[in-house]
């Protein structure tokens, strides 16, 4: 795990804070909650003005605003299909954000830094519950091993600006995370907002059944995005160490379970029908999470409360 120097620092409230990726899931629950929390000094520049991908861009903007503190919720996404079909993309864009970033936050006297991950770092096939010290064990699913190498380096290169250059550069590493602004689209989205859009859409047309794939058996860990806004924010107080941490719920929920309860949040009232036909996909995937549980931080956002909240969100911004 590497030497854990857990010395709480207090955030200051009025220092600059800099968000790579305020818009997407992440980055807008974190940039909420420091706007909850009283930070008044939050540097958010969009995309259109600042290409994280361009190292010049990049350093000109540490060198001209000199943040704080940096928080790295910018990342190229997206499902099975679109990693397959763009893998260079995935791999260099990933890669070019994270390393301009760390070095121009390095270069120009960040206090701290956070870079967040994802749990497909691990290999397809490690131990359930996953514990932090899985990592490189093994081979990674090949769906997505181009973004992984991506922020498996990312977690390298945090580790290594710490040995080298003292930096204080931690990383998270968070489980299925949902909640407002996910993406619903039809094709790429994830299980989560894939299920509420098809209940929804099935709702709206008097649908009798909605078909799900599989047979519902396969266990997943889901974490509430305010959830995980929270634990970066207790990270960036409370630790300090090389290792990375991982970031879950702790409760597993099949997808039988979660299917019932997407249905009736969302108000559909026919039958789910279960196409045993279709793969099942990975068995199990849960989070070993019991480090971050040690040093104090627990989540507050049960699957359901944030299942309804999702679900407003869902009705109040996606066009249909």
């Amino acid at each position: 795990m590497g030497d854990l120097n857990n010395d709480p620092i207090k955030l200051d409230r009025s220092a600059k804070i800099y968000v790579a990726g305020h818009r997407g899931l992440v980055g807008s629950a974190i940039t909420a909650a420091l706007r909850r929390l009283g930070f008044s000094n939050l540097l958010l520049p969009p995309r259109s003005l600042l290409d994280l991908t361009d190292q010049s861009a990049v350093e000109s903007f540490f060198a001209a605003e000199k943040p704080a503190y940096v928080i790295l919720a910018a990342a190229k996404v997206g499902g099975i299909h679109a990693n397959n079909t763009y893998p260079a993309e995935f791999i260099a864009t990933n890669l070019q954000i994270q390393t301009n970033v760390i070095h121009s936050a390095y270069r120009n006297g960040v206090v701290k830094l956070l870079f967040l991950g994802s749990s497909c770092i691990y290999p397809k096939f490690a131990p359930q519950p996953i514990p932090e010290s899985a990592l490189l064990t093994g081979p990674l699913e090949p769906t997505n091993e181009w973004y992984a190498v991506a922020k498996i380096a990312g977690i390298k290169m945090c580790q290594a600006y710490r040995i080298q250059y003292n930096f204080d550069a931690i990383s998270a590493m968070p489980t299925n995370l949902y909640g407002p602004n996910d993406n619903f689209h039809p094709d790429n989205s994830h299980v989560l907002p894939a299920l509420m859009r098809r209940f929804h859409e099935a709702k709206v047309l008097g649908s009798k059944e909605v078909v799900v794939w599989g047979s519902g058996a396969p266990l997943r860990e889901f974490l509430h995005v305010d959830d995980l806004a929270d634990a970066v924010l207790f990270l960036m107080e409370k630790y300090s160490g090389l290792g990375h941490v991982n970031v879950g719920s702790g409760k597993e929920v099949t997808i039988r379970e979660l299917a019932e309860l997407v249905k009736e949040v969302v108000g559909f009232e026919g039958n789910i029908v279960w196409d045993g036909s279709k793969p099942d996909g990975t068995p199990r995937k849960l989070m070993d999470s019991s480090l971050l549980a040690g040093l104090g931080w627990t989540p507050k956002v049960s699957l359901r409360d944030g299942l309804v909240d999702t679900y407003k969100w869902y009705l109040e911004n996606v066009k249909r």
